[in-house]
């Protein structure tokens, strides 16, 4: 039988550290060894043997940056980091994909989003010596960093990216296709009742453009999370390569 593998939780948050704990835990082939709140006690936790660190990039201490670099120092080169967090500021993520994470899961996420990280991350260590850091993992642009080392735009097919303006189907015209692409931002993640008001279309003819350039590769989903109900999904503009 596989030894499972071990698992550190990095965040400050109380309650997203038992969150995060509780989901790893739950998943098959994983083992949680730890759950700390500072950069210090991280280090001082890979030391002593772990497989994954779920690493958050906002510490009390020093900063989840400083913590991979701490590690590339140290030479601690068979301990894989995902990192978890909600900054998304260029400077902070391409900091963190410098140090080639097996990932970057951007907060907040749900249960399922993490165990499938999870799983494709072991999926990964079974077919090689280690992680593939050029299989993209589906995230948008955070996630064809991390996969390709650049930002790319990359349609249905692996490693091919398509127009969103040819080719359109029955429908969807250039004009208003144009304006739903100008009211969109490859940071600030955006709802189609934004993109509707913002493009004066209704809220299905923009769900009908936006499902259109999902399709061909040109925007990235999210999903905001609130107390209750269904997220909301959320639409940001890929960045051109």
């Amino acid at each position: 039988m596989t030894a499972a593998l071990r698992v550190l939780v990095v965040d400050d948050d109380a309650g997203a550290r038992a969150l995060h704990t509780r989901w790893v835990a739950a998943t098959e082939g994983f083992t949680v060894v730890g759950a700390v709140a500072s950069g210090g006690a991280a280090l001082a936790s890979v030391e002593r043997g772990v497989d994954l660190v779920l690493l958050d990039m906002r510490l009390p201490d020093i900063s989840g940056v400083e913590v991979l670099h701490r590690m590339h120092v140290a030479g601690v080169d068979d301990t894989d980091v995902l990192v978890v967090s909600s900054s998304r500021d260029q400077v902070t993520v391409r900091q963190a994909l410098a140090a080639h994470p097996v990932g970057y899961l951007l907060k907040p996420f749900d249960r399922d989003v993490l165990q499938d990280r999870l799983r494709a991350y072991a999926a990964e260590r079974r077919s090689a010596d280690g992680p593939q850091h050029d299989v993209p993992m589906g995230q948008g642009d955070v996630d064809r960093l991390v996969a390709t080392g650049s930002v790319r735009v990359v349609g249905p097919a692996r490693g091919t990216s398509r127009d969103p303006q040819r080719d359109l189907p029955k429908g969807v015209s250039a004009t208003t296709l144009g304006r739903v692409v100008a009211a969109l931002d490859p940071v600030v993640a955006r709802s189609v009742d934004e993109v509707a008001a913002a493009t004066g279309t209704s809220r299905a003819t923009a769900r009908r453009y936006l499902d259109h350039l999902v399709a061909t590769g040109a925007i990235d989903l999210a999903h905001r999370y609130g107390r209750r109900g269904r997220p909301q999904v959320l639409y940001r503009l890929t960045p051109a390569p």
